[in-house]
């Protein structure tokens, strides 16, 4: 498979291959919502099934039934609080996390400042990742990243410096397991490496200034950020300084749950239903 380095790519090829999966929308009273998912349908990769009840709460339960029942292959967050989206989906009677999975928030950017797609976790979901969230993390963007067609994708340990802390940042001394574990291959074919920050972890000039020798080499095709805040800035930095189009995901469920701001672009929400789409494959 081809690597897929834009979001244009990623839609041609979804329409090329015939795919199509049925999406529960949820709550879609929304302009940019409906456009996105009749769009999808318009390039035949959805089949939208509309879940608009005036109870919002109710709403999110259907849809997730449907889920639970065969009848949806993924999910999708229309005009509706995520707090009442995830509490449907973290019912432990009737919800859709499986026992022992991580629930975290995966976004893929598309920006003029980078030559390629490149995945990122987590900005809207786990504030203090624990160690073991972190691996899941981990795992989740390998995945997508494979699902991008990068055959050994390498996924950068965010933090401020290079170095670990055990003192102020105890969470970057668990890096070195997480690197180890990809190096027996518990995350398929990948290379990562780490604490690196953004810069020299996307940039192999910045990296050379600093004498730095990574596997890295600036070329970053996901980034692993140490909390929420780290990676919530990222998300609307670059959504609103540097025009970049996103695609974002909740991971960890039975079926990928395309988690987008109620104030994101309608192009946004039309790629993230594509990855949704992508990952549901």
């Amino acid at each position: 498979m081809k690597q897929i380095q834009n979001f244009e790519r990623m839609v041609l090829d979804l329409s090329k291959t015939g795919v199509k999966k049925r999406v529960a929308v949820v709550c879609a009273t929304d302009d940019h919502t409906r456009w996105a998912v009749e769009h999808a349908k318009e390039m035949g990769f959805v089949e939208p099934i509309y879940i608009d009840n005036a109870d919002k709460d109710l709403a999110a339960r259907e849809a997730v039934a449907l889920v639970k029942h065969g009848e949806a292959d993924l999910m999708m967050k229309g005009l509706i609080n995520s707090d009442t989206l995830l509490h449907a989906i973290l019912d432990r009677e009737t919800g859709i996390l499986p026992q022992g999975r991580v629930l975290t928030h995966v976004g893929v950017a598309e920006m003029h400042a980078y030559h390629k797609l490149i995945a990122y976790s987590d900005a809207a979901v786990i504030p203090f990742p624990t160690q073991e969230q972190r691996i899941a993390q981990v795992g989740y963007v390998t995945d997508i990243c494979h699902k991008l067609g990068i055959e050994q994708p390498k996924i950068s340990l965010i933090h401020c410096s290079e170095k670990a802390n055990a003192k102020y940042f105890p969470f970057t001394v668990g890096y070195a397991d997480i690197i180890r574990m990809g190096q027996e291959g518990a995350f398929g074919p990948c290379i990562i490496d780490g604490p690196l920050d953004l810069k020299t972890s996307c940039d192999k000039h910045s990296m050379d200034i600093k004498g730095i020798t990574s596997p890295i080499s600036g070329d970053a095709d996901g980034l692993i950020f140490p909390n929420i805040e780290a990676g919530n800035l990222f998300h609307k930095s670059i959504t609103l300084f540097c025009e970049a189009e996103v695609a974002c995901l909740l991971q960890g469920t039975e079926v990928p749950v395309v988690m987008t701001s109620r104030s994101d672009s309608r192009v946004s929400k039309f790629f993230s239903l594509a990855l949704g789409v992508l990952m549901a494959e």
